[in-house]
């Protein structure tokens, strides 16, 4: 009953009221800390200058985020897939965390009509929503719990808004969208693949202008390849420069999903 006004008399009075409408609309609660939530929104693009002359945005909460997203969705493929190896769940988590469905689940609840961002150009534009979720599960975890936030994915998000269906049967191809994004992209690749003599099966590195961007072992040439594709998807290497790890992000989504 207590929960029930304090939800009614944070919705409708106060200077912060639109922000606890907006979270209710979204996530179904009300915040404790609403101060998380709206730092949660802004995007470096539009950072707020302090006096002391440093800046902030939503970019710690993202990094958190980040990571209570990726352990909580492993808890869930633990449970919903108790007889597949780690192989299968790191694919398919890596499905489901990717910019790209991200993005999606962002626009979905809503979340893309309170992004505060002053940020031009496509491929920024493309990961904003998908970087405020991850904000605004970081600032979820930090006001309400692990254990809650793990509820609220699940039941509530992943629930209504993810198909594992759809991401079970989605493209997974990923030698061959590598190779077509390197072609669009004017990038030369190359997969080193050998027959390993201490263990039984290949590895394989792939190759993309020179530097080695991942790598993946298999009971098969081609399987090996596979997976030195998909690896890509899991890192960014340090050899890349700062403009080519943005388009980096592009290659991710398009092998991940």
């Amino acid at each position: 009953m207590f929960d029930f006004f304090v939800r009614a008399y944070r919705r409708r009075f106060g200077a912060d009221k639109a922000f606890y409408v907006a979270v209710d609309d979204m996530f179904g609660f009300v915040p404790n800390n609403i101060e998380l939530y709206k730092l949660a929104l802004i995007h470096k693009s539009a950072s707020v200058a302090l006096e002391d002359g440093s800046h902030i945005n939503n970019e710690r909460l993202e990094f958190l985020g980040d990571a209570v997203i990726e352990s909580i969705t492993s808890d869930y493929l633990f449970i919903e897939f108790p007889d597949r190896d780690e192989g299968f769940m790191t694919q398919v988590r890596s499905k489901i965390v990717s910019r790209q469905s991200l993005n999606n689940i962002a626009a979905r609840i809503g979340l893309d009509k309170h992004v505060i961002s002053n940020a031009v150009g496509n491929t920024t534009h493309k990961h904003i929503y998908g970087d405020a979720f991850e904000a605004m599960m970081g600032a979820i975890y930090l006001d309400k719990g692990y254990d809650f936030a793990n509820r609220l994915l699940i039941n509530d998000i992943y629930g209504r808004y993810l198909s594992l269906d759809d991401v079970l049967q989605s493209e997974t191809d990923f030698k061959s969208r590598l190779i077509e994004w390197c072609q669009k992209n004017h990038y030369s690749i190359e997969f080193r693949t050998s027959n390993e003599a201490s263990r039984s099966g290949f590895h394989s590195v792939v190759y993309v202008d020179g530097i080695a961007v991942g790598h993946g072992r298999g009971d098969s040439k081609k399987a090996a390849e596979q997976n030195a594709a998909f690896s890509v998807s899991q890192a960014r290497t340090a050899a890349i420069s700062d403009e080519s790890s943005a388009e980096m992000l592009d290659r991710i989504d398009k092998l991940a999903n």
